[in-house]
């Protein structure tokens, strides 16, 4: 049902004091800049690149352009939330803040502004609850299932969940709210399971992580779960490699998966693997199109070091699952389902909420 209420809220914002031909405008709230910017520039990239390509090659989506408000926040939550204030009242329909710290800022701000917000694979992982949060969404996946995952493949890796009891499983992780996300599933799965949970924090940026990994070297846990991001990720890496942890037995969430971060430590990070959510590469009859209309006429969002990466495709991932929520919209415009759902009252924007959360029940013929 959830997925039903993204669509719904596009749907508002489609229809609500903008004229009919507008642009789509969508804020990309990004982190070009500062010690995070290693990650953030592909991930910002794909996602402009995607929607420029649907600019370029089908004139947008449903025959509207796409306008991309791009704002810079470093990763900083103060900033993330001022770009927000800035950029919603130029008709934008859905935003992705590309941070745990600033979603969970602008949840209450967006349901009180009824735009919904896309967190994908990130922020809240209690917003899937969507009786308590009506305007974010942030499937394919939480945090909370990347921890599930993570333990699971593990006693997989041992010979059985039963084999668990005697392990010590670590836990590094960025020192914010997206680091601490899985802490609570990690303890009821070390709980039910009898694993020792250990918790080490990395402090912002990441750069400074020497006494953490003398720590590890004392300890010698089983296995290290890594949250990171940025360059946090490739300091781990390369002082893993350094103490000689079995880097088969380090694994990284899905913001620890990128190209980027395992190349700093060259050969050292030879076993080192993450959890994902989509492929890596180029090798997709997408890239066919992009390299026709975006990177061959030289409209690529960065210099094209980037792209084929691991973040690079998340990004466009990021832009393909909102251009089908907005196609989506686009049909569930109020006069084509007034009547049939109860909850649908904010016009476009609403509509994206359906889209993004489809319920084939809500949506009838007439």
């Amino acid at each position: 049902m959830k997925r039903l209420f993204m669509t719904v809220s596009i749907v508002s914002a489609l229809t609500m004091g903008v004229p009919v031909m507008a642009d789509l405008v969508i804020p990309l709230l990004s982190s070009r800049t500062g010690p995070y910017a290693p990650n953030g520039i592909p991930y910002a990239d794909g996602f402009t690149d995607y929607l420029n390509l649907l600019n370029e090659r089908d004139g947008g989506i449903g025959g509207e352009r796409i306008r991309i408000v791009e704002c810079e926040t470093a990763y900083n939550t103060r900033r993330g939330v001022e770009c927000y204030e800035n950029t919603k009242d130029e008709g934008s329909l859905v935003y992705v803040p590309s941070s745990t710290g600033i979603t969970y800022q602008l949840i209450p701000k967006a349901a009180a502004d009824g735009i919904p917000l896309h967190t994908m694979g990130y922020g809240r992982a209690s917003a899937a609850n969507g009786n308590v949060f009506t305007h974010v969404f942030n499937f394919p996946g939480t945090y909370w299932d990347a921890a599930s995952i993570l333990i699971k493949y593990i006693g997989g890796q041992e010979g059985g969940m039963e084999r668990l009891s005697d392990k010590t499983i670590a836990l590094i992780h960025h020192n914010s709210p997206y680091g601490k996300e899985p802490i609570r599933t990690l303890e009821n799965l070390s709980a039910k399971h009898g694993f020792t949970l250990s918790i080490l924090p990395i402090d912002h940026p990441g750069q400074e992580q020497k006494s953490t990994w003398l720590r590890i070297r004392r300890n010698r846990p089983d296995y290290i779960l890594m949250w990171g991001w940025g360059v946090m990720n490739q300091v781990a890496i390369k002082e893993a490699a350094s103490i000689h942890f079995p880097m088969e037995k380090l694994i990284g969430v899905w913001w620890s998966a990128d190209e980027g971060d395992v190349l700093p430590a060259g050969a050292g990070a030879d076993g080192y693997k993450a959890i994902t959510f989509h492929g890596n590469g180029a090798d997709y009859p997408l890239y066919e199109d992009l390299d026709e209309y975006i990177i061959g006429p030289g409209k690529a969002a960065g210099d094209g070091s980037h792209i084929g990466t691991h973040l690079y495709n998340r990004g466009i991932v990021q832009g393909l699952f909102l251009a089908e929520a907005i196609e989506t919209a686009q049909v569930l415009r109020p006069s084509k389902f007034e009547g049939h759902c109860p909850m649908i009252r904010h016009g476009c924007r609403m509509a994206l909420m359906v889209a993004l959360n489809w319920s084939v029940e809500c949506v009838k013929e007439e």
